[in-house]
């Protein structure tokens, strides 16, 4: 096994991966399942000529949460010398947490309620992320990362169309939604902790640098401009799927929106998959990055600009398997390239936790963002900003010069 701060040279195995792509999956479903269905139908249910506004509020003060605790709980971890290793018990406490959360939104008959519940989901599953993203470098060889983060970005997926499914079809009551997304985000979490190592920091090596979350951008350039790529395609990707089941009702006027929407999601999953495993591959095999970063740009500004010229279910049927072609093609490529431009290997999980604020950051902005675009521009407005913020990111990336 390798030592906490060593460069990994060893292949990781199906078994390892298997494991971290469960956990992912009990990650990611515990916050679409309530981003996709359930938040937009709590908010429906308690303030119904305001629910958008109370799911962006709800959404962009859980934004706020996870922006801080990512990184926080990554420098922590960088500098955690428990026996039992770096990550494994912040995952635990992450799992815990977020679970905790998502049993307070089961019982929410207010607002504020909801706010909280939120809240803790997002601190705890954000430090699960932290910790399990931090994996793959302390991990895996740099030749091997864009296949397994094609695995990761399956999971998010996964966890997206599975989530759906769960709470729309095989528990169908909002509480029971809340408390089934709970026990999957800890099954999986105390899965990986349990059957994977995870290498002791000795107390030695532990990092002396003052406590301080901030990448210099003039020091690191190409951290920086990697930052701000994933930053434009998370808030691209926020802007053209939260609101989709109410563009599904509102716009498209379709007579059963959440079954519409688990469609959409499938033709999505299968076009994700499909782009994932390709791009990883092919990327691990020729060592470049950049190309396919911008080749997941292209598609999923087209698909967010099918929904802008069409507000049909033709035109989601279409943009759907676009958007998800492109955004695995993404995953697997941004995950090598994210780790390949980490500045320490004494900081990788602090420094991985601020790109993760490119994930956060969205959630808080795009709310916002997109009530402001619905009122005035509808939907289209809504989707050509979303196709604007993806292009933006590829000009970020081109920027990138110690990546391929």
């Amino acid at each position: 096994m390798t030592t906490a701060l060593s460069e990994p040279v060893t292949r990781v195995r199906a078994g390892w991966l298997t494991l971290l792509f469960l956990a992912n999956l009990g990650l990611w479903l515990a916050i679409y399942a309530p981003i996709q269905v359930l938040l937009p139908e709590q908010a429906e249910l308690l303030a119904r000529t305001d629910k958008e506004l109370v799911f962006g509020i709800v959404t962009g003060v859980g934004g706020a949460v996870a922006m801080v605790v990512n990184p926080l709980v990554g420098l922590l971890s960088d500098r955690t010398t428990s026996r039992f290793g770096r990550r494994h018990p912040w995952t635990v406490a992450g799992a815990l947490v977020g679970a905790a959360g998502l049993v307070v939104l089961s019982t929410a008959g207010n607002v504020p309620v909801m706010v909280i519940g939120w809240c803790l989901v997002q601190a705890g599953v954000n430090g699960m992320l932290a910790s399990l993203l931090s994996a793959i470098p302390d991990r895996v060889p740099v030749a091997q990362r864009a296949q397994v983060g094609g695995f990761i970005g399956i999971s998010q997926m996964f966890g997206t169309v599975l989530g759906a499914l769960l709470v729309t079809e095989l528990v169908t009551s909002l509480p029971g939604g809340y408390l089934a997304s709970a026990a999957v985000v800890v099954a999986g979490g105390l899965v990986f902790v349990l059957l994977t190592p995870d290498a002791v920091l000795p107390k030695q090596l532990r990092p002396t640098t003052k406590l301080e979350l901030w990448v210099s951008p003039k020091r690191h350039p190409d951290f920086a401009w990697a930052w701000g790529c994933h930053f434009m395609i998370q808030l691209g990707n926020a802007l053209g799927t939260f609101y989709l089941l109410f563009f599904l009702k509102d716009a498209v006027h379709l007579p059963d929106p959440e079954g519409s929407l688990l469609v959409l999601m499938s033709f999505y999953g299968i076009a994700l998959i499909a782009g994932a495993v390709l791009a990883g591959v092919f990327s691990d095999k020729s060592g470049r990055r950049k190309p396919y970063v911008l080749l997941s740009v292209a598609l999923m500004a087209v698909a967010a600009l099918v929904l802008v010229v069409s507000e049909t279910w033709t035109a989601g049927l279409i943009a759907a398997p676009l958007l998800g072609a492109g955004f695995g093609i993404y995953w697997a490529v941004a995950i090598a390239l994210l780790t390949q431009v980490l500045p320490a290997a004494a900081d990788r999980a602090k420094d991985l936790g601020v790109i993760n604020i490119a994930n956060s950051l969205p959630q808080v902005f795009a709310p916002l963002i997109a009530s402001g675009l619905i009122a005035g521009l509808g939907y289209q407005g809504l989707f050509g900003a979303s196709a604007l913020a993806t292009l933006i990111a590829g000009f970020f990336v081109v920027r990138v010069r110690s990546v391929a």
